[in-house]
């Protein structure tokens, strides 16, 4: 550990700023589970049958659905509530921020200046911001990753990592320690025990919540993360300095690393590839190809793809792609994941694609069960299971 203050403890709430989160985490919750519980109730009671009744047939693909669904008073509902719980979860953390911005930058820029602990922080103001990026707010979070308020920023990391706390704070399945680096991680751990990687690159790693876990189960690895934005890496590190994990953040675009040919062992990513249009993507694909050393692994963690899921799934699924500033959303999980992996040259026989259960959320004998192939996890909304594919070079 080292003698710098965790920047993730300095934006601390008042009292009515905390019970205004967790009502947005209870919404949230609300949102999701309840309603659109109640939603599917409706589609399989009556609009599934009406639905057939008049084409003689079920629906077959996510489009039908929507367009049934549309009219109906509880997606109405859902779509309201679940759009306006989203949107108060960046405005629930957003005057603490404001409020401790000074000395969030300070702590950022003693952490730039000391690195006690050894891990480095690299930026680049020329970096071109990719569109994809600058023209809309992912996920409806005002400035989304790389807006900078003030010299030196902070906020964008600050907004996403207490934000994210909200988004997930009703969520059982995500309050437990689980989550995709974890849950990755822990999979390599006990899935691959031979394989233990020397060089791990964490791709869009925002402010380093799923960069850190591969520090905690390969201590010995040296770790680094690239994100496009530089505020969420400049909190990243700072983050990193104050709890002792030592990893090393670029910022780069995932689609031209500067690394050399055949220089890490394990490359990744958590929920990114959804965000990114399909060119990038299969750009992203050939990177990664490169810089893994032979013998090495690529293993993304996603969102299942449409062709893995029922159509009534696929459905509940576009909600964001349609209404969260994910445009790139739908057209991703259309693809088959295989061929964009053989298509940025890893062969066939190598090819990677599991469903594992939420490191943290289940007991830890399943998941090292499912992390060894004795069992499957199945696909479970809102955190309880992970799909992951890539593929060994």
């Amino acid at each position: 550990m080292s003698d710098l203050a965790d920047i993730d403890m300095l934006a601390q709430p008042t009292a009515n700023e905390l019970a205004r989160q967790k009502f947005v985490s209870a919404l949230r919750k609300a949102a999701l589970v309840d309603v659109g519980g109640a939603m599917k109730e409706t589609y399989l009671e009556k609009v599934e049958p009406a639905f057939e009744k008049e084409k003689g047939r079920k629906p077959i693909h996510a489009r039908e659905i929507r367009r049934a669904m549309e009219e109906t008073a509880i997606f109405k509902f859902y779509s309201s509530l679940r759009y306006n719980a989203q949107e108060m979860v960046w405005e629930s953390v957003r005057p603490q921020i404001e409020r401790s911005l000074p000395e969030l930058v300070a702590t950022a820029d003693r952490a730039a200046e000391k690195s006690p602990i050894g891990g480095t922080l690299r930026l680049n103001p020329a970096l071109k911001v990719p569109r994809y990026v600058t023209e809309l707010d992912v996920h409806l979070m005002p400035g989304c990753f790389h807006s900078e308020h003030t010299e030196r920023d902070v906020a964008q990391g600050a907004i996403y990592t207490y934000g994210t706390g909200v988004f997930y704070g009703g969520l059982k399945m995500m309050t437990k320690g689980g989550g995709p680096g974890a849950s990755i991680a822990h999979l390599l751990k006990y899935g691959y025990p031979e394989f233990k990687p020397r060089r791990i690159l964490d791709l869009a790693c925002t402010a380093g919540a799923n960069t850190f876990p591969y520090i905690d189960v390969f201590p010995d690895a040296e770790v680094h993360g690239v994100d496009v934005g530089a505020p969420v890496l400049r909190y990243a590190h700072a983050r990193a300095e104050a709890t002792g994990r030592k990893v090393h953040f670029s910022q780069q675009n995932a689609e031209a690393l500067d690394f050399p040919d055949e220089s890490f062992d394990f490359v990744t990513s958590s929920f990114f590839l959804h965000e990114i249009p399909l060119k990038s993507t299969r750009a992203v694909f050939e990177e990664c190809y490169r810089v893994l050393k032979p013998g090495g692994l690529m293993l993304h963690f996603e969102l299942p793809p449409a062709a893995a899921v029922d159509p009534y799934y696929d459905f509940y699924l576009d909600w964001d792609a349609l209404n969260n500033n994910e445009p790139n959303y739908a057209q991703f999980r259309a693809q088959d994941p295989r061929a964009l992996v053989l298509d940025a040259g890893f062969a066939a026989e190598k090819y990677v694609q599991k469903q594992i259960f939420n490191w943290g959320a289940f007991p830890e004998e399943q998941f090292i069960a499912c992390a060894k192939g004795e069992i499957e996890a199945p696909i479970i909304p809102n955190g309880g299971s992970w799909f992951t594919f890539g593929g060994w070079k």
